[in-house]
């Protein structure tokens, strides 16, 4: 072989050789070119020529071709015949090119490319490690990042048999970024079925773009043909907004809006908007601000504002069945901050309970900004066993009933913009040891409150102000712990030994509350008004089962417990009303559902049983039976199971069965089952029923059914929602899912039940 040695440092081979030689000329525009070929090379100033299996490698990249020219001095390249270029996720096959290894520029002719996009597994969007793949007649190449495709067919999928594919005369690439397609279209299985003016979809791992969204159509009984679209606008990293609107053909139309921000590391800002127009007269709105902030010092400020016009619109337009029948709005501001036990906050609250729609009745309760501050336990001396705390705040306090017509047994209470409150409590805490056996803590409080208005004896809200001055003490009786052991000799030593704890423990907490002369006179706000006298024991046990494997933490496997409370007061000190609902701090601090309609000496006992052994199954089952009536008044059932890694089964019914002053009648069942989750690949099912028994009413059924491939998948569901005379409804739903990209059609991502 003979070699020659250039004075620009080139290497190049003897032009009748066929062993593969390297062109190295010198340093340009940052970087070396390397050049070797198994055909004839030969040089014509500073133009190299090379035949058959040329190879040209530059900072990186890599040309390959029949037929290389390439110029040193301009590091300009001429390729023709099964040209090939490849650099870092991108790779172009075409059968000619024109390209400057320096610049990065150049034109490919008849091309076909890939782009290869490392993508995190995403819950919400169906990912696919296929690279972006495209073929298009001409390929104009701009640096690193950013392509001119003209006459490109683009998809993801597999490029002998794509199931879907874009068709764009024109489209931009910025690798990382975005790709905008100009009058394009969307084939599927190669038929035209969406045309595009001007399209854009994600080109990176991460990427937002502003622009029209998919537009959605489909159809319902209540609402008609539905056609909308949307605008999404994200002019900075940190913020999006996106706006839309839909035509109702047989109610009106509707609008969205949704608003997201993250303008400091430790603070972010959420809002949506919800309204319709409605021809029926059952239109309305609602909408929601969320904000959330780390303060510096500690502080810590939440903002959670919720409004609902009024319960017949969500009952008539809210997407799905637990939505629709939530009847409690609530809102909340607060800005808080702890330091060293002690904790002070300033909130504002407001809740809204809607009651019924024909009349529309409401109870709103709003708590203007308001002042706490408060300490846990703490000991002020070391050597004694005493123990301080305390809480007080200030502010006000209003109360609207709205819709409620009088009656004999209950006037509306409409109070003052603002009615003062106040309240101061201290309280200490000693704590008693028997030996190991026995612990007792004793509590005693001093409360001292004061409101701005009162109820007259008629109950008329009266700018009389109030004064409650109550005491109380508190035993908690800690009796001792049974337990035993079981420690199973395991029949494979190689696996970790598991061993078993039985406990049972009882306990009995006594409570005492006294000074609460004037009840009826306290406008009830919140649970604080519901305090009265009482003279109390609460007893109980509870048996748990513990499992623990080798140096894991223990996990319990079930419990069990009974509760019950005794009153010796069974009148609260004058409190009870005899054949109305009472709800007083003394009862439902035992159960959630009323029970009291007159005097009672005791609660109903309340059993919760709980079996969580993970992994396969949980369940709970509770049970309150009254001993006063002599049945069970409650019955609830939670059943979820998971026997395999993909199926998944939620079983609930709950039953209230009491008088129906106390509580409405209710039998209910709600089961949800299904197979899959929301992006995985293969068939997907989920199915469910909620039925009123007592009724003999089906008030939602829904089936969802979707296959996931490995570049694109479809949606189907069926749902029906039964929300008596308001709202019947049938509605059906349809998505096309891409990879990587999102959905086209009108099944949203928050509407799907995987």
């Amino acid at each position: 072989m003979q070699v020659t040695l250039l004075s620009f440092a080139l290497i190049l081979a003897d032009a009748a050789s066929t062993a593969a030689q390297q062109v190295r000329p010198p340093a340009a525009k940052g970087g070396v070119a390397e050049l070797s070929a198994t055909g004839p090379q030969r040089r014509q100033g500073n133009l190299f020529i090379a035949d058959d299996d040329v190879d040209i490698h530059y900072a990186g990249q890599r040309l390959r071709a029949d037929h290389i020219e390439y110029n040193d001095e301009t590091t300009e390249a001429f390729a023709r015949g099964h040209v090939r270029y490849d650099f870092e996720n991108q790779r172009l096959e075409a059968e000619e090119a024109h390209y400057n290894v320096g610049t990065g520029r150049g034109t490919f002719i008849n091309v076909r490319g890939t782009v290869k996009i490392e993508r995190q597994p995403n819950p919400t969007i169906l990912v696919t490690d296929n690279p972006l793949y495209f073929e298009a007649r001409l390929v104009e190449r701009f640096g690193n990042d950013f392509y001119i495709i003209h006459q490109a067919w683009i998809t993801v999928c597999d490029p002998r048999q794509p199931k879907w594919q874009f068709y764009a005369p024109r489209a931009r690439v910025r690798l990382g970024k975005t790709m905008a397609l100009v009058n394009a279209n969307f084939r599927l299985f190669r038929v035209p079925l969406i045309w595009m003016p001007y399209a854009t979809a994600p080109a990176g791992a991460k990427i937002r773009q502003s622009g029209l969204l998919v537009p959605v159509a489909g159809n319902s009984t209540s609402k008609g043909f539905v056609f909308g679209d949307e605008f999404y606008w994200a002019p900075a990293s940190w913020m999006d907004t996106t706006l839309g609107a839909e035509y109702l053909s047989r109610r009106g139309s509707a609008e969205r809006a949704q608003f997201r921000a993250t303008p400091w590391e430790n603070t972010t800002i959420r809002y949506t908007y919800f309204g319709v127009i409605d021809r029926e007269h059952q239109g309305g709105h609602q909408q929601r601000l969320s904000l959330q902030s780390l303060l510096p010092h500690d502080w810590r400020f939440v903002a959670d504002v919720n409004e609902l016009s009024s319960l017949t619109f969500q009952l008539a337009f809210s997407p799905t069945y637990g939505e629709a029948i939530n009847s409690d709005i609530r809102s909340s501001i607060f800005l808080t901050r702890n330091f060293r036990g002690f904790s002070f906050n300033l909130a504002s609250l407001n809740d809204r309970s809607f009651l019924n729609t024909n009349p529309e009745m409401s109870v709103t309760l709003r708590n203007a900004p308001q002042a706490r501050f408060g300490s846990v336990e703490q000991q002020p001396w070391r050597r004694l066993p005493f123990y301080f705390g305390f809480d007080a705040f200030a502010g006000a306090v209003k109360r609207d009933d709205l819709g409620f017509a009088p009656s004999p047994t209950y006037l509306p209470i409409e109070t003052p913009n603002l009615v003062s409150r106040t309240e101061f409590a201290p309280r200490v805490t000693l704590p008693f040891h028997f030996g190991p056996w026995l612990n007792a803590t004793a509590t005693a409080a001093f409360r001292a409150t004061y409101y701005g208005a009162s109820l007259t004896p008629a109950g008329v809200v009266s700018p009389q102000s109030l004064m409650r001055h109550d005491g109380e003490f508190t035993l908690d009786l800690r009796l001792p712990t049974l337990e035993r052991f079981f420690d199973p000799v395991p029949p494979d030593k190689s696996k970790p030994r598991k061993r078993f704890k039985h406990t049972i423990e009882p306990h009995i907490t006594y409570r005492d509350v006294t000074g609460i002369d004037n009840f009826l006179q306290f406008i009830r706000f919140d649970a604080d008004a519901t305090r009265t006298n009482t003279n109390e024991v609460e007893y109980g046990v509870t048996q748990r089962f513990w499992m623990k494997s080798g140096d894991d933490q223990p996990q319990e496997l079930l419990s069990w417990s009974l509760l019950q409370k005794h009153y010796f007061d069974p009148t609260f000190g004058g409190a009870i009303l005899t054949g109305q609902r009472n709800v007083f701090e003394a009862l439902d601090s035992i159960s959630p559902f009323a029970f009291a309609l007159g005097p009672r000496n005791s609660s109903p006992i309340v059993s919760d049983f709980k079996v969580t052994p993970g992994g396969l199954f949980d369940t709970e089952h509770l049970l309150e039976f009254d001993p006063q009536l002599n049945k069970i008044t409650v019955i609830g059932t939670l059943v979820k199971v998971k026997p395999y890694r993909e199926f998944f089964a939620t079983v609930a019914h709950f039953r209230l069965q009491d008088n129906p002053i106390l509580q409405p009648l209710s039998n209910q069942v709600r089961v949800l089952m299904g197979y899959g989750s929301e992006t995985r690949r293969g068939f997907n099912l989920t199915t469910g029923i909620s039925y009123d028994i007592t009724n003999s009413a089906l008030q939602n059924q829904l089936v969802q059914i979707s296959y996931n491939g490995r570049c694109c998948g479809i949606a189907l569901e069926y749902r029906r929602i039964a929300l008596g005379q308001v709202r019947t409804d049938n509605q059906f739903r349809v998505a096309f899912i891409i990879a990587n990209i999102g959905t086209f059609g009108n099944l949203r991502h928050q509407e799907k039940i995987f």
